[in-house]
């Protein structure tokens, strides 16, 4: 398990638009995984993100956004939803791995490997400063706001 105080794992992986990004990166940086991308509770999430980047930004922060879905997946999301912010995917579950946020799930009585809905906050130095994990999405942003906030103003 992945804890405030530890070290963010780090991983490379392709992004939306052709990119790269590499983790954990000199700034300080919101890492939020998602299970699917243009489903109802992701897209209010990645939209809410987009929406606030700007504050993020003023504050120092990058936001990163993680899902299995393919890079090709991610740039149809983006486009459909004008999202600002840069998604990565990893099909190989690297990421969600090493963060802890591929388990298991139970749904209607059917059991099945998927991504726990969780945000990790880290600072420039790749430490660990706040986690939430089985994220509700209303508030969630607002939330990780204030805490960055708190913790690089």
């Amino acid at each position: 398990m992945v804890n405030i105080g530890d070290t963010a794992p780090s991983f490379t992986l392709p992004t939306n638009g052709g990119g790269e990004v590499s983790f954990p990166s000199t700034q300080a940086s919101v890492l939020f995984f998602y299970p699917k991308d243009n489903t109802p509770g992701c897209t209010t999430e990645a939209k809410e993100f987009s929406s606030l980047k700007a504050q993020f930004t003023d504050l120092g922060v990058d936001i990163l956004g993680v899902s299995a879905d393919s890079v090709k997946k991610h740039d149809n999301f983006v486009a459909k939803h004008d999202l600002t912010v840069t998604l990565a995917s990893d099909p190989d579950h690297v990421a969600l791995q090493a963060y802890n946020v591929w388990v298991e799930k139970r749904n209607y009585g059917r059991t099945y490997m998927g991504i726990e809905r969780s945000t990790f906050l880290i600072d420039g130095q790749g430490k660990i400063v706040d986690v939430w994990r089985k994220v509700k999405v209303k508030g969630h942003v607002d939330a990780v706001l204030e805490a960055a906030k708190s913790h690089f103003v």
